[in-house]
């Protein structure tokens, strides 16, 4: 049966609509005001929502709105006045999907829409559910957000789709850059063409070498025939080159060529082949950082990054927590058809307070394993991660190092200059240490003496 969300600022309303719908065997909660309903909708999923068009501080056309972005399969009824005709029709336009006038009648005419709507949510839910799992896991569809950030995101993806250039795309782990590459090239001319994806840090140098560019019979031991690789494969397409900083120096030479002249020689072979491949790569890692470490080579980064995008930390976007949650627990509680349809209010805010160093990846385990231990109707903070239950909201929790640092001032400070000064600070002071010898400060830093050099530059030590 539906679950049902009732909303109305007249509480007598709400209650004779409760136990109406009750009685029917429906699921049903009530609020008496859009800003309940809004809290609502954001930790539970509902079936159906039928509000009042008049609120006491806000409007129906607003919940309707929020609805609609937050869960657009909800269907929504309007409760309208005889003298709001008008009113009914902009919310027809913005969404509502039927509304019902007051009356004497309007009991009934509530419970006959709400058994026509039950029955055809079951028809869409099951065709919505097996077109989602036959649909390709790409494009935007798959990137959730509705944060500033996010917003930025969606409209350079846009931006940039059309385009040949290349892409870095920047980020911690488990932000969705993968995603991202694959909704570039879905929104893109290339989006029949083919997306091919490798990860640079999961093969050893000579093997990244032959997947690339492939080789030919007899080129290495095992060789026994010729072999294309993926710059090939992609031809006409996308190759996306997954963390890219783990790729050996003498890699990034043999791929910087290809990329200045659009040509592969495959392994054992004299001759060269053209390809025409749009090239998005991904890392995790700092590449400027790795450039004066000597780990990443310049001219390289320059190649990659025309466009660089980078991937909040889901910790910058809190207020897509929500969504993200809700849209796992859908997926999983069909997944392993259980009825969990609902996240405790004290669950939520545990959620949106943890700063998910593994981000959306972390995100979306925490919620499998909910889902998988909750034995109710909504997840609670008893089956979240011990880290993640224990944490006390507002609450800051230091560790013994943090301890010994000194609290931020009431002022505020640039935090810029103040790490710039640290950094000068003990530059100076391991030279003075190391007696001016320079490889032996760097030593001391754990740094390489190409680094010390470059950071020696920059502060002027």
């Amino acid at each position: 049966m539906a679950h049902l969300l009732v909303v109305d600022d007249q509480k007598s309303i709400c209650e004779l609509l409760e136990i109406t719908f009750r009685k029917e065997g429906y699921r049903v909660e009530t609020a008496t005001s859009a800003e309940a309903a809004m809290r609502r909708l954001q930790a539970q999923i509902y079936d159906i929502v039928i509000s009042d068009l008049r609120l006491a501080e806000s409007s129906g056309l607003d919940l309707l709105k929020y609805t609609k972005e937050v869960s657009p399969s909800c269907f929504f009824i309007l409760i309208t006045a005889v003298g709001d005709y008008e009113d009914a029709i902009t919310a027809l336009n913005y969404g509502a999907d039927r509304y019902v006038r007051k009356g004497d009648k309007l009991t009934e005419e509530l419970r006959q829409v709400v058994r026509q709507v039950d029955e055809s949510l079951k028809l869409k839910k099951e065709a919505g559910y097996l077109r989602r799992e036959l649909r390709k896991l790409t494009g935007l569809d798959n990137i959730i957000g509705q944060s500033a950030k996010m917003r930025a995101l969606f409209e350079l993806i846009h931006t940039v789709a059309p385009q040949t250039s290349r892409v870095l795309i920047t980020g911690e782990s488990g932000t969705g850059k993968e995603l991202v590459a694959r909704a570039i090239h879905e929104k893109g001319a290339r989006a029949q063409t083919p997306f091919i994806t490798i990860n640079c840090g999961a093969f050893p140098e000579t093997l990244l070498e032959s997947e690339l560019f492939g080789y030919v019979k007899g080129a290495f031991t095992g060789a026994n025939e010729n072999r294309q690789g993926l710059f090939q494969a992609a031809h006409g397409g996308t190759l996306f080159l997954d963390e890219i900083g783990n790729m050996s120096l003498t890699m990034q030479v043999k791929l910087y060529r290809v990329l200045q002249e659009r040509k592969v020689r495959p392994v054992g072979s004299t001759e060269e082949s053209e390809v025409d491949v749009r090239v998005i790569a991904a890392t995790n890692k700092n590449l400027e950082t790795e450039i004066a470490e000597g780990r990443f080579r310049e001219d390289l980064f320059y190649r990659l990054s025309v466009i660089p995008i980078h991937l909040p930390a889901l910790r910058e976007r809190r207020e897509d927590i929500p969504l993200l949650a809700r849209s796992f627990l859908d997926r999983f509680r069909k997944a392993m058809e259980k009825p969990v349809d609902g996240i405790d209010p004290e669950a939520l805010r545990r959620l949106e307070a943890y700063d998910w160093p593994g981000n959306v990846r972390e995100l979306e385990n925490t919620i499998e394993r909910a889902v998988a231990l909750e034995t109710g109707r909504t997840i609670s903070v008893s089956v979240l991660p011990e880290k993640i239950a224990s944490f006390v909201p507002g609450q800051a929790v230091r560790t013994a190092s943090e301890a010994a640092w000194p609290e931020l001032p009431q002022e505020g400070m640039d935090l810029g200059q103040h790490i710039q000064g640290i950094e000068r600070k003990y530059l100076q002071d391991a030279l003075v240490r190391a007696g001016g010898v320079r490889t032996k400060a760097a030593a001391l830093l754990r740094m390489s003496y190409r680094s010390f050099k470059h950071y020696a530059k920059k502060y002027g030590v």
